[in-house]
């Protein structure tokens, strides 16, 4: 396959002024790509950006990707960054590229470029761990990370699992299993009053914590127990945890 060739053939295509070997196309109003071809030719980076369209960071990020292509997507992992990643306006700070078999573009219309194809978006360190599984990838960038929203915040990494003895609340996976910050900052609280139960999570590095409730808030990890915390401090360290 040309892959230039593939791209050009795209509807509304046109060369990316400032990045050779690389196009531009769109679908309607909303949908916007761009595309560069890796530096032996036989791979295509992509960046995919929805409504709003910014075709400098989109640049940008292809010219990032390509510059490191061997850590995004020469080693073999679903779902990988970059740290190191800078646009005017924007807070990313990383690159984030996934492999054809968690994003699935092309699929329909044109499934060898699927193959051959890595989606890569302007994304947050502290958003990939670079050992997330296939099911973990795809959950992260199909459902979590809303990859294509230029104007999106960040969705840190988390793995968690709970159980609450006082609500009967808890997880129904075997492990940690991903989900929102937002539930860790829901759950640590329903804690109190509800011995035996516990909230555990881990962060993108691999540390692990769990917090329990006996009469006072008890927090443990790698570093030994804790006691004598309020919600509050708690709170303020889960959030700390999760930007390591």
């Amino acid at each position: 396959m040309d892959l230039l060739t593939t791209l050009a053939a795209f509807p509304n295509a046109a060369p990316l002024a400032g990045l050779d070997r690389a196009w531009t196309w769109s679908l309607g109003p909303v949908l916007h790509f761009a595309g560069a071809v890796t530096a032996e030719g036989r791979r295509l980076l992509q960046t995919n950006q929805r409504g709003r369209r910014d075709e400098e960071l989109a640049r940008a990020v292809l010219a990032f990707a390509r510059q490191h292509e061997e850590p995004l997507i020469g080693e073999g992992r679903p779902i990988a960054a970059v740290r190191g990643f800078s646009a005017p306006g924007y807070a990313f700070d990383a690159v984030a590229a996934t492999a054809p078999e968690v994003h699935g573009h092309h699929k329909a219309r044109n499934p060898d470029l699927t193959a051959v194809t890595y989606i890569v978006f302007p994304a947050f360190e502290t958003e990939v761990s670079g050992r997330e599984s296939l099911e973990e990838a795809q959950a992260r960038y199909q459902k979590m990370l809303s990859p294509a929203e230029i104007g999106r915040e960040a969705v840190p990494f988390l793995k968690m699992r709970f159980e609450n003895t006082r609500t009967s609340g808890g997880s129904t996976n075997a492990g940690r299993a991903l989900p929102y910050p937002r539930m860790l900052r829901q759950e640590v609280p329903q804690l109190k009053g509800a011995p035996g139960g516990f909230v555990e999570w881990e962060n993108r590095v691999g540390e692990a914590w769990r917090v329990t409730w006996d009469g006072e808030w008890v927090l443990s990890g790698a570093e030994g127990e804790r006691r004598g915390m309020s919600l509050d401090e708690i709170l303020v360290f889960s959030d700390e945890t999760l930007r390591a």
